[in-house]
């Protein structure tokens, strides 16, 4: 049945708007202007509605970048009050700032930025747990997790994300491609695809794992097994 369920969360969500929303739609081609990447328009979408379909209390997004799936999500909270909390994950502070003023732009969207890698961030949680000293480093549970990351990081940011899932919680990411050419066995592109690999393989042990293709790229969800 959680198998089933998770093959749901992926359909489209035909009562929500097929429209990128304005702010969303500016961040696009500030990303052009800066020559920096995005997933498809038909990705970012699917992710909304299945972030949707979950009504989760709290939502953590690695790699947030400067916000253009972000702001397609702060859309959608607007008009719910069930979420606690949005927090966005940055590795600098260069993006931060860019995610402040989205934040901002968004007060009514409880939400929250932190700077730091996100493996990094999860191993500082876990000397959290046993002092419980101030704020934790990153959300110690969610409902919803996105992860954003280069091929080179993407498995091991995935591996430390998945504790932090809640029972019925939902990972996601979008399928990297296979490197192509002729790579040196020591190639950052290739080790990291390998890694994905078997990321999948093991994870597969302990979790329902499936596969939305779309156009422009496809979304592997991770929901944990009973």
């Amino acid at each position: 049945m959680r198998e089933e369920a998770l093959a749901a969360v992926l359909a489209a969500a035909k009562d929500l708007s097929r429209d990128e929303p304005e702010v969303a739609s500016n961040i696009g081609h500030q990303l052009e202007h800066m020559g920096l990447n995005t997933w498809s328009i038909s990705v970012r979408r699917r992710i909304r509605d299945a972030v949707a379909r979950l009504e989760p209390r709290n939502v953590l997004h690695t790699g947030a970048g400067i916000g253009h799936l972000s702001a397609w999500l702060f859309d959608h909270f607007t008009k719910i009050e069930t979420l606690r909390e949005f927090q966005l994950v940055e590795e600098g502070n260069r993006f931060a700032v860019i995610l402040k003023r989205l934040c901002e732009r968004y007060s009514d969207v409880p939400s929250s930025i932190v700077v730091g890698m996100p493996s990094l961030l999860v191993s500082e949680l876990v000397a959290w747990r046993i002092t419980k000293s101030g704020n934790p480093p990153i959300m110690p549970e969610a409902d919803a997790i996105i992860v954003d990351s280069q091929l080179e990081k993407l498995a091991d940011e995935i591996n430390a994300l998945l504790p932090l899932l809640s029972k019925n919680g939902v990972l996601f990411t979008v399928e990297p491609d296979p490197p192509v050419g002729d790579l040196e066995e020591d190639d950052p592109t290739l080790i990291g695809f390998n890694n994905w690999i078997d990321l999948i393989k093991r994870t597969n042990e302990t979790h329902h794992i499936a596969f939305a293709p779309l156009f422009g790229g496809t979304i592997v969800a991770w929901l944990l097994k009973d």
